[in-house]
């Protein structure tokens, strides 16, 4: 698949994975309009309009300012040529070598070696990447990972993680408000019976199924896409062994990014949080060890 078609199956599963949450979300408002207005269909129609209003606010959000609250929750500044020169010409090269706009340079005061690319399209992009990346990679394996996160903003991979941290937030929000509100009483009610017991049991199903579907489309959507990005990456900076080699800086490293969080995991360069059994097991990322072996054998 070239660039062309890449970009535009990544434009396709956007629009459809805003469809799927908002899915998701009026399927909620429907259960709490169930259980909480007695039986209502007034009550019931408002709270899935209402879910219906918070799924397109939400996504016009994440679709426009999702780059802006990635940035924010990672701490990143504005690179400067003063401290940051090298990095700056190495992401303005790229760019040229890539034929696209020069995304907005940023840096993240983290001392794991990572980095992240947000945005909506490749005119409104911007590549963040952490102090710990500038200090301890070298000029080849820098430019290696800066051509993996350019190939992200070229295939608008971007668009999809942008609208992913917005969304997913959102799914885990309405579902703990859902079970806050059970356990406080809000869903008891005398009249309907088994009827409304039924759509209770099925209230806490959803609810607690919702964030986990939410987290498994994120996995879907991350996993595959890394591996393309190695590929692209190490294809435009001619040099394989560099993005190799940055991987491997990571891996002996061990540092958890300290700025990242479940919701913007799925961005980085390499998956962020603290190893572990559960992390491992949802983690939004290959294998560092596959994706080595992989670029090593191009």
């Amino acid at each position: 698949m070239n660039a062309f078609d890449e970009a535009a199956v990544n434009k396709f599963k956007s629009y459809l994975l805003i469809f799927c949450f908002s899915i998701i979300v009026i399927a909620l408002g429907y259960v709490f309009g169930r259980i909480y207005g007695r039986g209502s269909e007034i009550i019931i129609w408002f709270f899935m309009s209402i879910a219906f209003i918070i799924a397109i606010i939400m996504a016009l959000i994440s679709y426009y300012l999702g780059d802006k609250a990635a940035l924010s929750i990672s701490s990143a500044y504005p690179a400067n040529r003063k401290d940051h020169a090298h990095y700056i010409n190495s992401v303005e090269g790229l760019a040229i070598a890539a034929q696209m706009p020069t995304p907005k340079i940023y840096v993240i005061p983290d001392q794991a070696i990572n980095a992240f690319a947000t945005g909506r399209n490749p005119e409104n992009s911007s590549i963040a990447v952490t102090e710990g990346a500038l200090k301890k990679l070298n000029r080849v394996e820098l430019e290696g990972v800066i051509a993996h996160e350019m190939s992200h903003v070229k295939n608008y991979d971007i668009r999809l993680m942008t609208i992913t941290v917005i969304l997913v937030g959102l799914i885990a929000l309405l579902s703990d408000f859902f079970l806050r509100g059970l356990i406080f009483g809000g869903g008891s009610d005398d009249e309907g019976g088994n009827s409304n017991l039924i759509f209770i049991i099925a209230g806490i199903v959803l609810a607690i199924l919702a964030p986990i579907i939410a987290q498994l489309i994120q996995l879907a959507i991350s996993r595959k896409r890394e591996y393309a990005a190695d590929a692209t990456g190490a294809i435009l900076s001619r040099h394989p062994e560099g993005l190799a080699n940055a991987l491997k800086k990571i891996e002996k490293d061990g540092i958890e990014t300290k700025h990242a969080n479940k919701a913007t995991a799925h961005m980085y360069f390499a998956h962020p949080l603290k190893k572990g059994f559960w992390n491992n097991l949802f983690s939004t990322h290959p294998p560092l060890t596959e994706r080595i072996k992989r670029l090593e054998h191009m």
